[in-house]
């Protein structure tokens, strides 16, 4: 049996990995106004930042269209026996349900299930290349669900933020909320729980949020993948890489410029670690 792996956008997945094992990755939408890109296929990384600090319109972000999903799955029922789809958490975005509903609306016959990763960036990335990686070594479709819901408990990732206003304005603060309210110069530091953004501390600076970020790290028993993303702060984010280098061969942890339709959400200054393994 043939499986094929898609995920979306938010997996901030590299270029790379997504050509060594396959993956179909389906853009979220991104919009300045009335103009819409196609996330980091019609607008990159610098180009965001770039129009980010120009537009005088907030970045707003969406969902697919359901015939994104739908063209890839009959392109792929051509060459599979069954498709496992990987999504970013359906407690941020509807992205899991119109992946969902496009399975009905396939015009070729292949088993599609979807699968809620609960979790976002690099840490949902991780899920779906597990999960292509058991595919590519011949598994079966439940072989390949199961490699994926293995792997959700056991996927996790810590950032550091400049500022909380842009996921004020997009809506997905959460319970990060309490952070508002604060009158101090702080550095918030938030996670995804349950699918969900929750706070995970506070620092007075940067620099000891960037410690966080390390310890959160050394704090993992084993450490199968790890990852390395920001958000226009690529020396802080090659710092840390240097320093990760300590406690996993730095050579191995995957870099990012998240993708535009993550930066709208977190803005400039964003730094993160995402790691697979078990918790200490």
């Amino acid at each position: 049996m043939t499986v094929k792996i898609i995920t979306d956008s938010v997996a901030d997945l590299p270029p790379e990995v997504v050509k060594e094992l396959g993956i179909t990755v389906i853009p979220l939408v991104l919009r300045f106004g009335a103009e819409t890109y196609r996330d980091g296929v019609d607008l990159d990384a610098d180009q965001f930042y770039e129009k980010l600090q120009t537009s005088p319109a907030f970045p707003a972000t969406s969902v697919p269209p359901p015939d994104a999903y739908v063209e890839a799955y009959d392109r792929l029922a051509g060459e599979a026996d069954a498709i496992v789809v990987v999504t970013v958490s359906s407690r941020l975005s509807a992205t899991h349900e119109v992946a969902s509903q496009a399975v009905g609306q396939m015009s070729k016959k292949c088993r599609v299930e979807v699968i809620d990763s609960l979790t976002a960036t690099m840490a949902e990335g991780f899920i779906a290349m597990r999960a292509a990686q058991a595919a590519q070594a011949g598994a079966d479709l439940k072989e390949v669900m199961a490699v994926a819901r293995k792997n959700i408990p056991r996927s996790d990732f810590l950032a550091a933020f400049d500022t909380l206003e842009y996921l004020r304005k997009g809506g997905r603060i959460g319970r990060a909320q309490a952070f508002l309210g604060s009158v101090l110069k702080i550095n918030p530091l938030i996670t995804l729980k349950g699918g969900l953004v929750e706070p995970a501390g506070r620092t007075r600076s940067r620099a000891r949020a960037i410690d966080r970020l390390y310890e959160f790290a050394a704090g993992c028993a084993h450490i199968e993948e790890m990852a390395v993303a920001d958000t226009a702060c690529p020396q802080d984010a090659e710092a840390l890489v240097e320093r990760l280098g300590a406690i996993f061969p730095a050579g191995r942890i995957y870099r990012s410029r998240m993708t535009p339709v993550i930066g709208a959400h977190t803005g400039p200054g964003l730094l993160l670690v995402a790691v697979l393994g078990d918790r200490g």
